[in-house]
């Protein structure tokens, strides 16, 4: 189930949840995952939702906004590559689609509409919308 958004909250906010704060030894990946995590979801770049997705961050609230940018344009890019957000959502494990059901459904529908995609994402829908 996917809660309603308030982009003026982040997701600590949100999930009523404080990541303990990362040790200096974490990977830079950590690190930024716990800044991400303090801002207002509403100020999420397109880049900072696929890293986010990509860890299974924050899925009820960050699957909705990556699908709204994707509804605009399924091609939208972080600082990957062309198509890196749809990527991140379409590579989701498929249980993570069983709990959002409508979002996938329309995700779905997105990507079905899809032609010419470049092979290293081809690859990736077709396993996402295979039964």
């Amino acid at each position: 189930m996917t809660h309603p958004l308030n982009r003026d909250r982040s997701l600590d906010d949100l999930e009523r949840a404080c990541w303990p704060a990362p040790s200096a030894d974490d990977t830079r990946l950590v690190t930024t995952a716990h800044a991400l995590r303090r801002r207002p979801i509403g100020e999420l770049t397109i880049e900072d939702m696929r890293l986010l997705i990509g860890q299974d961050v924050g899925l009820p609230y960050l699957l909705p906004l990556a699908l709204e940018a994707l509804r605009e344009n399924p091609m939208a890019e972080g600082h990957m590559y062309e198509g890196d957000l749809l990527s991140a959502v379409v590579s989701r494990h498929p249980s993570v689609w069983g709990d959002f059901p409508e979002l996938g459904g329309e995700l779905r529908a997105i990507v079905s509409k899809l032609t010419g995609l470049p092979p290293y994402l081809q690859q990736t829908v077709e396993s996402f919308l295979a039964p």
